[in-house]
């Protein structure tokens, strides 16, 4: 079976809050801080709503038949439909097994949206068992079931005070954890226009999440440890070949350049 582990990266949709607060003669700057600050005015905080945030990057890092493969969805120039339509029409053309780090709380919600957002079908994804039986009691909707891990969840024990970071789980388990880039200074890059280091720090995200996957693999069962060394020897071996710079990094943080 095709798996995909995935990560996406956002900013706040400006469009939308200039609509919602009347702010039309603004820059995109100044509405994403009033944005901000709204969001800090009522809960203390300026994470915004998922529903108010749009996808600049989609990482992916999948193992099929054929191999393993780590990739950005779309060019640097593709907006936000391209992106979330790839996304999607991946799902109905694999059906893969889904892998994400607090997918089922962030990225999947966001992605929802922003598919409502763009007119985008994706009737595979909704498949609840009526066009498929398959999908009846293994769905990608279901919190306890494994066509979509959110490993966060899982290893949690579907606790909020279980809950760990991606990258400190990363560290825990001898893997890179982050590099370069946080989640909070994506805004930050975006108005820059250094979208490039957010995409490599997307794929670095689907790429440690991918190989946390592999461990859990193991403490399931479903792979042996030396199992688990051919999987990390073939990831370090397509890194190698890959070439860009961000892998390399990410080759010597692993110690395996």
């Amino acid at each position: 079976m095709t798996t995909l582990a995935f990560d996406i990266e956002t900013v706040p949709d400006v469009d939308f809050g200039r609509r919602y607060l009347g702010l039309e003669s603004l820059s995109d700057e100044d509405v994403g801080q009033a944005m901000f600050a709204l969001r800090r005015q009522r809960t203390g905080n300026d994470f915004l709503p998922l529903h108010q945030q749009r996808i600049v990057s989609i990482a992916c890092a999948m193992r099929s038949r054929d191999g393993f493969r780590l990739w950005s969805l779309g060019g640097p120039e593709a907006d936000e439909a391209e992106l979330v339509a790839r996304f999607f029409d991946g799902i109905e053309r694999y059906s893969p097994e889904l892998v994400s780090w607090n997918g089922a709380g962030f990225d999947l919600p966001v992605l929802h949206y922003r598919a409502l957002r763009h007119g985008i079908a994706a009737p595979r994804y909704w498949e609840l068992g009526d066009s498929d039986r398959e999908f009846r009691y293994n769905n990608y909707l279901g919190r306890f079931h494994w066509r979509h891990v959110d490993l966060m969840d899982v290893l949690s024990g579907y606790q909020f005070r279980g809950a760990a970071r991606l990258d400190e789980v990363a560290v825990l388990l001898g893997l890179p954890g982050k590099l370069g880039l946080s989640g909070d200074r994506v805004w930050d890059e975006w108005r820059k226009g250094h979208l490039g280091a957010i995409r490599d720090y997307c794929e670095t995200d689907a790429l440690n999440t991918w190989l946390v996957f592999l461990h859990f693999e193991r403490f399931r069962g479903r792979r042996t440890t030396l199992e688990l060394e051919q999987e990390e020897a073939l990831v370090a071996e397509v890194l190698k070949a890959d070439g860009r710079t961000h892998l390399g990094e990410f080759l010597r943080a692993w110690g395996r350049e």
